[in-house]
């Protein structure tokens, strides 16, 4: 009898209890590299997005091999659809030079129905210079595959099939150039890669310039920070309210 009193009134706490709610889902942050990189480049970047609460996504895909409509409409809605982003409450992208191409021609074509913010680093919005001269050397044509002539500004450029954007997106600019090649080619401040003018999208929400370099933005706390910045609020901090930076080692690139 003793036995059955306990178990009742064990039972009868265990109804009493509240039901534990369940975890909440987090957003999702994708992020995709530039031509000829790896995901390995994004790797401060994921760090960052992770610690601040977010699930993160980084993609390597190939930008070499793959042409640019195939990546944009294959080969990254499988991956989205392999990772589960659309459990996400908010899908986020954080994207570098030809990885923002890419997000601006998925969102084109099949806009995720969870679509939240998107910060491009260094993307050519309206084509790349440095990509024009880096054609006409055999070497890195080669090395660097038949998207580097799409990354243009000639007749076959991917930008001139992606128009304005139409949704919330934030672009990070740089105006170091540490290829000199490549920077007097372009004219103008650049990053050694993208100019400032080519780096503007006809609909961004906010614009940032930054002293660093095409590949090495990608690196530096600063823009770290603007990048969560934007995702949490729509915004870049101004000014005035940005913390010092100091300097990070990091792989080039074009």
């Amino acid at each position: 009898m003793k036995h059955l009193l306990a178990f009742l009134a064990g039972l009868l706490c265990l109804t009493a209890m509240p039901a534990r709610e369940k975890p909440a889902v987090p957003d999702c942050v994708v992020l995709l590299h530039g031509i000829g990189m790896r995901s390995y480049v994004m790797k401060r970047l994921e760090s960052a997005l992770r610690a601040e609460g977010y699930r993160t996504v980084s993609i390597s895909y190939p930008s070499r091999r793959m042409p640019f409509e195939q990546l944009a409409g294959e080969y990254l809605p499988a991956h989205l659809k392999k990772h589960d982003v659309a459990r996400a409450p908010r899908l986020h992208f954080v994207t570098h030079s030809l990885g923002s191409l890419i997000v601006r021609k998925l969102i084109k074509d099949a806009r995720p129905a969870n679509l939240g913010r998107v910060v491009m680093i260094g993307p050519p919005n309206h084509g790349s210079t440095a990509a024009d001269v880096a054609k006409e050397n055999a070497l890195l044509k080669k090395f660097l595959g038949g998207n580097l002539v799409r990354l243009g500004t000639g007749e076959d450029a991917i930008v001139k099939t992606l128009g304005p954007a139409d949704f919330d997106v934030g672009i990070i600019a740089g105006e170091v150039a540490v290829n000199p090649v490549f920077g007097q080619a372009l004219g103008g401040k650049n990053d050694g890669a993208v100019t400032i003018e080519s780096a503007r999208l006809e609909g961004m929400k906010d614009f940032l310039v930054v002293p660093y370099s095409h590949t090495l933005m990608l690196w530096r706390k600063e823009v770290v920070d603007q990048v969560r910045s934007f995702l949490r609020e729509g915004k870049f901090r101004r000014n005035e309210e940005r913390a010092p930076t100091k300097p990070a080692a990091a792989p080039s690139s074009l």
